[in-house]
């Protein structure tokens, strides 16, 4: 259960502002090398951008059109990278792009391939390949050549989690639903002001603040005291949705769109197919972004072009969209707007200094944790070096799904093979911690619907800082595609049971405790 903290440290090394995908890369970084380390998140970790991506681990092959080589050279290395930390929720995934010639031609293409064949080692991946359409397959029948490439499929909002996990093992501080509302210098230390969930404020003093705020990067300056920012960034929305499974192998698509921008098609869940993205131009609040009916019959045209399965507005079970924060350039579309980042330290030793991070995308977070890291790490002798390469994220320290799979089975042999698959993929080891000493089915708890059972709510609540029922069931597992509203209802009124249990339970605790409730934050 989420605990109270009594003996918060409030004077750190980093303070990191932003639970995204960044936010957390950074603080498992900084704190694994010696550095004290804080991270505050105004909402859910992962809860925005992070959590609305097309779910890609990618060197991001359309990017060799814009000459981007650098960003996609060290994606591509860094695929193979995280499929190896993190074989439960990231895996391995073949392509293929049908060819339309009055598109892209195919000798383009070729070369495209080739070049992302070649610009990074592969250990794991297979090499591209052309090869021909049959009757039996999903494409229409007017399609008679495909090529076919290597990439990798993450569970997005659960790897941010793991990295926050992966951080507080590492000792760093995971405020959650906690917002930074001002900071100033005071002499060799920011002074920031935070404020939790319940509308108490606490200061953390920090010598150094990390801005990840994603979207609201620049915005976040606004509230830093004596700070100017010459950066300029777009708001960029890309929308996403699910359709039931639109063909029954195992490929994903890569589909070209007569005005150049192109739409993945990727298996999702067992039953389903992810369709998306678009790029729009955005203003307003990056949390209010939702898809449009434009964008939404957008997809389907497109998914129509290419499909043997037709689908319609009805056909959608679900949609996302995610705001990217983008670097600004001149006269460039949203689709032509770089996904390169930037990282900016201001400040030097023994001032407080700030770093702030622009733009990136989710493959390359690790690495950009890693730049951002060695910045600060130059003003604090003691930091150790990078170290985050190897190491597998929580859960991850075993060798191939279907060996789990296997040991899980010997271990809880009352528990259905589709559910031990499912913790397999989401969970890896970290499923033994709700699951040791149970006996039977039944010892789990109340079944909740499509198999989601009292005791792994209750650990993604105790220990990876669920608190609402978007939280679980479409960020910590995706189980809201297969609930019912009657389902999500009662789950609903169980989450919000047991935080009041909890809050009354920490107010018998802090009114007999000779500390001020104000200033102890939540942490997991």
């Amino acid at each position: 259960m989420t605990n109270y903290n009594n003996n918060v440290t409030t004077s750190v090394d980093v303070l990191v502002v932003g639970g995204g995908v960044n936010g957390v890369g950074v603080a498992l970084d900084a704190a694994g090398r010696g550095l004290s380390v804080a991270l505050c998140e105004k909402g859910d970790l992962g809860g925005a951008t992070s959590s609305s991506s097309s779910k890609l681990i990618h060197g991001g092959l359309r990017y060799l059109e814009h000459y981007e080589f650098r960003l996609v050279k060290e994606a591509l290395a860094e695929r193979e990278v995280l499929l190896s930390k993190a074989p439960h929720i990231m895996w391995p995934l073949r392509f293929r792009l049908p060819h339309q010639k009055h598109l892209r031609p195919a000798w383009m293409i070729r070369i495209g391939l080739f070049l992302y064949d070649s610009l990074a080692k592969r250990n794991m991946l297979p090499r591209s390949k052309k090869l021909s359409t049959s009757a039996q397959g999903p494409l229409v029948s007017d399609i008679s050549t495909c090529f076919e490439y290597s990439d990798g499929w993450v569970d997005d909002a659960r790897l941010v989690v793991l990295n926050a996990l992966a951080a507080q093992d590492q000792g760093a501080q995971i405020f959650a639903r906690t917002e930074c509302v001002h900071a100033e210098k005071l002499n060799d230390k920011w002074s920031v002001t935070l404020k939790s969930a319940n509308g108490k404020t606490f200061t953390v003093e920090a010598k150094s603040i990390v801005n990840a705020a994603g979207p609201w990067a620049v915005s976040f300056l606004d509230r830093l005291a004596d700070i100017k920012n010459p950066n300029a960034m777009r708001l960029v929305k890309g929308s996403h949705f699910i359709v039931p499974k639109l063909y029954d192998t195992d490929e994903a698509y890569i589909l070209q769109n007569k005005d150049g921008r192109i739409v993945f098609v990727i298996p999702y869940e067992e039953d389903f197919s992810l369709v998306g993205t678009t790029d729009e131009n955005y203003t307003g609040n990056p949390s209010a972004a939702a898809i449009s009916e434009a964008e939404t019959d957008y997809l389907i045209d497109i998914v129509n072009t290419y499909f043997k399965t037709k689908i319609n507005r009805d056909s959608v079970v679900h949609s996302y969209s995610g705001v990217r924060p983008l670097l600004e350039e001149a006269n460039a579309s949203a689709q032509e707007l770089t996904r390169d980042y930037k990282v900016e330290l201001i400040g030097e030793k023994n001032t407080p200094m700030l770093l702030n991070i622009f733009g990136g995308k989710i493959t390359t977070y690790r690495k950009l944790a890693e730049h951002a890291v060695d910045k600060l790490a130059a003003q604090f002798p003691r930091a150790g070096k990078a170290w985050t390469r190897d190491v597998p994220l929580p859960g991850g320290a075993f060798e191939g799904k279907e060996a789990l799979f296997d040991s899980l089975s010997q271990q809880y042999p009352w528990l259905p093979s589709d559910i031990t698959r499912r913790y397999v993929r989401q969970y890896g080891l970290l499923c033994h911690k709700f699951l040791e000493g149970k006996q039977s089915i039944d010892a789990l708890g109340e079944n909740f619907g499509a198999n989601l059972y009292q005791a792994e709510v209750d650990y993604l609540i105790e220990y990876e800082w669920a608190m609402s029922l978007e939280d679980v069931i479409w960020r910590r597992t995706k189980q809201g595609l297969r609930l019912s509203n009657a389902q999500q209802q009662h789950l609903e009124n169980y989450i919000l049971a047991k935080q009041q249990a909890e809050v009354t339970l920490n107010t018998k605790v802090n009114n007999n405790a000779d500390t001020d409730p104000v200033s102890i934050p939540k942490t997991a």
